[in-house]
């Protein structure tokens, strides 16, 4: 199932999960690197970034602790253009109700994310156990390194349910400057001078 909840959504449609799955960016996420904010159980929220056909798992969620609000930081292992966010909450009122989002910060937090401005706001789909699948404003996702995910609030109850997290879009390697590549591996021969060999070059061996 595919739902644009945004009137700026500038998602293909007919480019469903299923038919898509060369874009999806599991594979690209660095996973040990993955935190969430407020879980109940240490962990728990690296388990619901999974692969496509585990998505449907109800044995992996994250469960919010204190109160309903829940924060992921996800880090990309290169540059991503992001095309959409697939979220599976839950059918109960646990499910989060909006979502902010971040991109290319580390300090996001329960202190900051209320008062810094989202790349993107989203209200998102009440009652469903499907995975609902999000299009962002492409031009403003085009350099994605890492992603930060708030969900504020519920729909009514002291915890907020998150059973998957998925991105699609396109992965390209962040490469090291090439220029100074180049000048580590050819040395210069100015910088290594030899004491005498100027004098030297100018004489012919006998």
């Amino acid at each position: 199932m595919s739902h644009c909840h945004d009137e700026h959504c500038e998602h293909d449609h007919s480019d469903l999960p299923e038919s898509g799955e060369q874009f999806l960016l599991y594979s690209k996420i660095d996973l040990d690197n993955v935190r969430c904010l407020n879980e109940s159980e240490l962990n728990s929220g690296k388990k619901v970034i999974r692969p496509w056909n585990e998505r449907m798992d109800d044995l992996k969620l994250v469960e919010s602790d204190a109160d309903e609000q829940l924060i992921v930081v996800i880090p990309f292992t290169g540059s991503v253009k992001l095309r959409s966010i697939c979220l599976r909450t839950d059918p109960t009122d646990s499910a989060p109700s909006k979502m902010k989002v971040f991109i290319n910060r580390d300090d996001v937090d329960f202190d900051t994310a209320d008062s810094y401005t989202p790349v993107q706001e989203f209200d998102l789909v009440e009652g469903s156990n499907n995975v609902i699948e999000y299009g962002v404003r492409i031009t403003k996702f085009t350099s994605v390194r890492n992603i930060i995910l708030y969900f504020p609030e519920n729909f009514g109850e002291d915890t907020s349910i998150i059973r998957y997290i998925g991105f699609k879009g396109e992965w390209t390697e962040i490469k090291r400057d090439p220029i100074i590549t180049i000048y580590e591996a050819k040395a210069n021969p100015a910088d290594h001078k030899v004491p005498g060999a100027e004098e030297k070059m100018g004489h012919s061996i006998q």
